[in-house]
């Protein structure tokens, strides 16, 4: 499928998706219901925000541990300087007015009996419905001489956006002239699977101008990667990939890139081959749901089972779990499945309340990546739902890939297609 053609059907499906799923909205007799939303991402707030859309009857509460959101996606801009992380964050004045109530708290517990919320402040929320979209958690214990104390200050993941991004940042900036950065990838799976390569080429961006002979290797815990043939394109022409003067450098699980051990004082990696020494070090840790579907009894495993009909709990009836903590393969831990999964899980709950049947869901993702100053890449897909098997499964034909070998036009337009993507998803989600 033409870049066009691909782009139109998506946007064209998505408009479907839209209508198909949330349908119009109706009628509520009786008390108001309680929506009660867990996390204040791209699923929980677009979850609030659909929930009122949908059925302005609805008492619906978002608990968010942070006074403002900053966006994860299209975080690693802050690594080359093309993007502040203050143009990444957003109050959430957008969901209040949409009449949702937004409390400031940590929520540590749910009772799926009593369907309370409890918050670290000793508060308690009751609810009909329970939205949960805690992102993801670390696995601390797989690396060993890695934990979060040393991330915070000496080695930072960065995977939340906020001041380890800004301390990444300054490594770069601060480290000599033909320094090494390393960047450790997690293995399968994990949040924004894009995200660490994207990562390389946006430091590598940083330092084409500023450092031109450092180096920046990737030590993955995999041997493929996402969008893994567009990447090595967009390396091979902007900073000389597989020549003797790569800037770029990726080594695969099966040449050696998984690690066991960080030495934090030294700056070392301790490899199953070798080990490898940087002047930054930005490890991605392993990852699973975030602590609430731990507190709560919802995972089995590291990730939370759900109906994916509905994105409702598996162990618990009445909490719906969507983005990144759930169990929703074929779709990827990204935000836009999230926003996808957060209007299936609106309408199914409204549906519940009116007494209704949920309608078999159809879902979109679409991830922009740069790799370069006028070099960007996408995937978008549509996915269906199989009843008998409970299970997402891509739609033969419904999306694909950027083109390789695509003109430069292609790839610079891609560049300003992802600009646009990311202020829509935050529209979307918060306004």
């Amino acid at each position: 499928m033409t870049d066009m053609k691909r782009r139109t059907f998506i946007r064209a499906t998505a408009g479907a998706v839209a209508l198909g799923t949330l349908g119009i909205p109706g009628l509520v007799l009786g008390a108001s219901r309680r929506v009660v939303v867990v996390g204040g991402g791209v699923g929980g707030c677009t979850a609030a925000k659909y929930l009122r859309k949908l059925d302005p009857s609805l008492a619906v509460t978002l608990i968010e541990s942070k006074p403002a959101y900053t966006s994860c996606f299209m975080s690693n801009e802050v690594l080359s300087g093309d993007r502040t992380l203050q143009s990444l964050t957003f109050g959430y004045d957008g969901l209040r007015r949409h009449g949702v109530e937004v409390v400031q708290g940590t929520a540590v517990g749910i009772d799926p009996e009593k369907k309370q919320v409890q918050t670290a402040a000793g508060d308690t929320f009751g609810y009909d419905a329970c939205v949960v979209s805690p992102g993801v958690g670390f696995k601390w214990d797989a690396i060993e001489g890695y934990d979060e104390k040393v991330a915070n200050a000496l080695v930072p993941h960065a995977w939340y956006a906020g001041p380890q991004t800004q301390l990444l940042r300054r490594q770069i900036e601060s480290m000599p002239e033909g320094g090494h950065v390393i960047i450790a990838a997690p293995p399968n799976p994990f949040k924004c699977p894009p995200g660490p390569y994207e990562r390389a080429s946006q430091i590598a961006m940083y330092c084409k101008h500023h450092k031109p002979r450092a180096k920046v290797t990737i030590l993955d815990a995999k041997d493929a990667f996402s969008k893994q043939g567009l990447y090595m394109e967009g390396w091979r022409k902007l900073y000389g990939y597989g020549t003797e003067d790569s800037m770029i450098q990726w080594i695969s699980a099966a040449a050696g890139g998984a690690i066991e051990e960080l030495d934090p004082s030294t700056r070392t990696l301790v490899g199953l081959v070798e080990d490898f020494q940087g002047d930054v070090v930005n490890i991605i840790p392993p990852q699973k749901a975030g602590a609430i579907a731990f507190a709560a009894d919802l995972v089995d495993g590291d990730w939370c089972p759900v109906d994916k009909r509905t994105f409702e709990s598996s162990r618990h009836k009445g909490i719906y779990v969507l983005g990144d903590a759930s169990s929703a393969a074929a779709m990827p831990k990204s935000a836009y499945a999230a926003n996808s999964q957060a209007k299936v899980a609106a309408a199914a709950i409204v549906a519940r309340f009116q007494g209704k049947e949920p309608d078999d869901p159809t879902f979109v993702n679409t991830c922009y990546s740069i790799v370069g100053e006028a070099f960007g890449i996408s995937v978008a897909a549509v996915y269906g739902f199989d009843s008998h098997t409970n299970t997402i499964t891509p739609i033969p034909g419904s999306g694909g890939v950027s083109p390789a070998n695509a003109s430069p036009e292609i790839r610079k337009r891609e560049v300003s297609y992802a600009h646009s993507w990311f202020k829509n998803v935050i529209n979307d989600m918060m306004e």
